[in-house]
């Protein structure tokens, strides 16, 4: 089998795939008497990604697998193609998020603590709808409460390979224009390791995005009632297609 054709058989199931295809599904692509390793389809991803160096997409490895997508900085071009206005999160729902994200796996109870005010159940049923947090198990105190954690779909969406690619807290709070109050008792907040079953640092995964789709504060009930304002929350750009 030429090298040519396996890139492209490669390429082209990237590209049709809908989202992020693992190297152990790329090489059951192909019959298996001429079925490649894992290490030359590894080696025909390296080198689309240089050939895509130059070029208005890219080649991303998130939790998932790998992806082809929009280059980052063409997102705000690329973004008028959907006109619609954008949608937008509630502050306090983008502060959980960030919680759950930097302290995981940890309670509501815990959430609350540090934020000061009570989480509205339905930003946690938000987040779980969306496939962004899920139950990892129960903290061995009275009454168990459930331990939250963030999962592969969330890496996948913010184009994230692992949890070690989660951007410092000062570019969030820069990014989210919020004061995300994430350390506890003075100390340095910082990625946390993936619970059991999910996407743990250095594990290969794919997800691509747009800028994120986010609710209307005015209009969705999972605004907290804090009162808080909104804030956009930018994720990766999308995948041709999407």
């Amino acid at each position: 089998m030429s090298d040519p054709y396996l890139r492209n058989v490669i390429e082209a199931a990237l590209l049709a795939a809908g989202g992020p295809l693992p190297v152990a599904e790329l090489t059951r692509l192909f019959d298996e008497k001429l079925r490649p390793s894992a290490q030359a389809v590894r080696a025909q991803l390296e080198a689309l990604a240089m050939e895509y160096a130059d070029r208005g997409i890219e080649l991303k490895e998130t939790a998932s697998g790998f992806r082809i997508q929009v280059r980052r900085e063409l997102a705000a071009e690329i973004s008028r193609l959907w006109p619609e206005r954008a949608a937008r999160y509630s502050r306090a729902l983008l502060e959980t998020l960030a919680l759950i994200t930097y302290r995981q796996p940890v309670t509501r109870a815990e959430i609350e603590a540090v934020r000061g005010v009570s989480v509205n159940p339905n930003i946690i049923r938000t987040l779980s709808e969306r496939n962004w947090i899920r139950v990892v198990g129960h903290r061995d105190v009275p009454g168990h409460p459930e331990l939250l954690a963030t999962t592969r779909e969330f890496l996948d969406y913010f184009g994230l390979k692992s949890l070690d690619e989660l951007p410092p807290l000062a570019e969030l709070r820069a990014i989210a224009e919020v004061n995300l109050p994430l350390a506890l008792s003075g100390e340095a907040a910082t990625p946390a390791q993936a619970p059991a079953g999910e996407a743990a640092p250095g594990e290969a995964a794919a997800g691509a995005t747009d800028t994120a789709e986010i609710e209307d504060a005015a209009e969705d009930d999972e605004l907290s009632a804090d009162g808080e304002g909104s804030a956009e929350l930018v994720a990766s750009p999308a995948r041709p297609g999407e």
